[in-house]
């Protein structure tokens, strides 16, 4: 079973003791889909039969509580997480709400909590009502809250769809049904004005709408509340034929969720949407999709650099044996680990505005570089102290017993140092702090070849004399090699600093222009939806709306061309100046990859 699907719907956010408890359980569920989810929630009067047709939606008869099976204490907006049934790559969740209008909850701000919560969750809004559209109906739509007389079925049935599926005598769709019932009336009167506000709020928040009628599933409809029971086989074929038509459009039209910029939701930053509503309601501050996405860009993105860490550490401990035989081994691995690091980062922040993220796990996979490199000398140091030690003991014990201090003792104490280098280049995988391990060694041995070259009697003055010239000249060059070996250290450091820096400012300026097109396609949607309300206020003839509406448009169209003509050059430039502030507290070389940069 796929993580997160579930066999049966639990609740997501509990209505009880008005008051709104998200159950951690759900949460828990849904923080294990990293699928991107289509949600679909349902928002009805009490009684309704919402909680069939997302049992429908679910493949399934039974699951989400029906009607008078609803207990208090359970009350609120169930969850149902199952596989999508067209798209493998979704997770289909279906929410289903507390029946509005219910006299028993007894405070009038319930219907508000779970409605605007059901909107705010959603990629789909399914609202469902027993009645015909008409004003009355509208407006429950539009103010949940003022509706609390209790809802029954009427004994005659819904009215026949072809009484209600005309207009001026002649047959129309239920789609020209819903926008004949949405259309304005003119008029700036005050009657007027309050009987277009809740068809103006509809048209402007659902742009994309579609209506659905539904016979009556059974003849009797006392046996709605078993409907879950009833064969299919039982059930009137229109229905049947309506239901399957319902159940086709939302797998096939609904999309997965996202915020504002195209921002994809996934299963846990669902999670996180529902908690930090939740908390606004509770709190008594009006829910908002810009603090929430606010609050769940923090929570996401340092869940990100935690990711990206994470993988560096766990890739760089896979791939790298300490110790390395060169630094360039392990830096390349590094390059190679960071690359996949900021990938990981790149793909599950979003909204760094000001790259302080970003800038975090910067930091965090230099200081872990760092730590990889002190192992490294460190883990050289103690295998070449150890090689080291025994090649030389053969060595310190002629030392010991005095079998240098004989004439041509210095000779033969060349000899045995000679000897002493040349098995340690032999060992394999010494690491980087070989040269300097021996060069310490050669170090410790000088006061040792002093007293020998002194001792031996078999060399004039003028042989010792150059014999001491020639040890010196020959640490010097070993000291120069050193040198030159820690300038090339430096060099190589330099070097990948300024790769990774490259790569940052490749996969940055790749994800940007990746959100450009994101927010132009949702810009340019918004815009096509204007289009269409100013061409249906013209045929409404409503000019009192007209001009508004033009003027939005245009300044939406202004917006769309300004943000093609933009350069997005001009915002890596502040991302680089951003990233390269850190740079300099990294080494000592940060300033020349900050000239390096500058000069281009």
């Amino acid at each position: 079973m796929a993580p997160g699907t579930m066999k049966s719907p639990m609740c997501l956010v509990e209505n009880k003791n008005k008051q709104l408890l998200v159950n951690p359980e759900a949460i828990h569920i849904l923080n294990n889909i990293s699928q991107p989810v289509v949600v679909v929630a349902t928002v009805g009067m009490y009684r309704t039969g919402k909680s069939y047709l997302m049992n429908c939606l679910a493949g399934q008869n039974q699951g989400f509580p029906l009607g008078c099976t609803v207990q208090s204490e359970t009350k609120g907006i169930w969850m149902w997480c199952v596989p999508h049934p067209t798209k493998p790559s979704h997770t289909l969740i279906l929410l289903d709400t507390e029946g509005l209008g219910d006299v028993e909850k007894g405070d009038p701000r319930n219907d508000d909590w779970i409605f605007a919560l059901a909107v705010l969750l959603s990629s789909t809004f399914v609202y469902n009502s027993m009645s015909t559209i008409n004003h009355q109906a509208l407006e429950k739509l539009q103010y949940p809250s003022k509706n609390q007389s209790k809802s029954s079925p009427r004994s005659d049935g819904l009215e026949d769809a072809r009484e209600f599926l005309k207009l001026d005598g002649h047959c129309i769709t239920e789609d020209q049904y819903l926008e004949n019932a949405l259309k304005l009336v003119s008029g700036q009167d005050p009657q007027t004005l309050v009987s277009n506000r809740p068809r103006e709020c509809i048209r402007q928040f659902f742009p994309r709408r579609k209506c659905f009628v539904f016979v009556w599933p059974v003849s009797d409809p006392q046996l709605l509340s078993k409907i879950e029971s009833i064969p299919k086989s039982q059930m009137n074929p229109k229905f049947q034929e309506q239901l399957k038509n319902f159940c086709s459009y939302i797998f096939t039209h609904a999309t997965g969720k996202r915020l504002g910029e195209g921002i994809l939701v996934t299963g846990s930053r669902l999670g996180n949407l529902v908690q930090t509503y939740v908390d606004a309601i509770n709190t008594g501050t009006v829910p908002c999709l810009e603090n929430a996405v606010k609050t769940l860009a923090e929570h996401e993105n340092s869940t990100a650099v935690q990711k990206a860490a994470d993988h560096y550490s766990e890739q760089m401990a896979q791939r790298v044996r300490l110790p390395t035989d060169t630094l360039q081994e392990l830096l390349d691995v590094h390059s190679a680990c960071e690359k996949e690091a900021i990938a990981v980062f790149m793909e599950h922040s979003f909204k760094d505005d000001q790259w302080k993220f970003q800038k975090k796990l910067t930091v965090i996979v230099e200081e872990r570089k760092g730590a990889f490199m002190e192992q490294n000398e460190s883990a050289s140091l103690s295998q070449c102290q150890a090689e080291l030690d025994k090649l030389s003991a053969s060595l310190r014990e002629s030392i010991t017993h005095g079998a240098f201090y004989v004439p041509g003792g210095h000779s033969l104490y060349l000899e045995a140092i000679k000897k002493v280098e040349q098995d340690y280049e032999q060992v394999p995988c010494k690491g980087v702090k070989a040269s300097e391990v021996f060069q310490n060694f050669l170090k410790s041995q000088i006061t040792v070849e002093e007293s020998i070259l002194q001792s031996d009697k078999a060399l004039s003055d003028g042989q010792r004399a150059m014999a001491v010239e020639l040890a010196k000249n020959e640490a010097a060059e070993k000291e120069l090699e050193l040198k030159r070996q820690q300038q090339k250290k430096q060099e190589q450091e330099t070097e990948t600093q300024m790769r990774s820096f490259s790569e940052i400012m490749t996969q940055l300026q790749k994800k940007m222009e990746m959100e450009r097109e994101n927010i132009l396609r949702d810009k340019e949607r918004v815009l096509d939806h204007k289009l269409k309300a100013l061409r249906d206020l013209l045929l409404e003839g409503i000019e009192e709306k007209y001009e508004d509406l033009r003027r939005e448009i245009k300044l939406r169209d202004e917006e769309i061309k300004a943000m093609k003509q933009s350069s997005i050059q001009k915002i890596l430039d502040v991302a680089r100046d951003i990233l390269i502030e850190i740079l300099p507290l990294l080494s000592d070389v940060g300033m020349k990859i900050l000239s390096s940069y500058i000069a281009k």
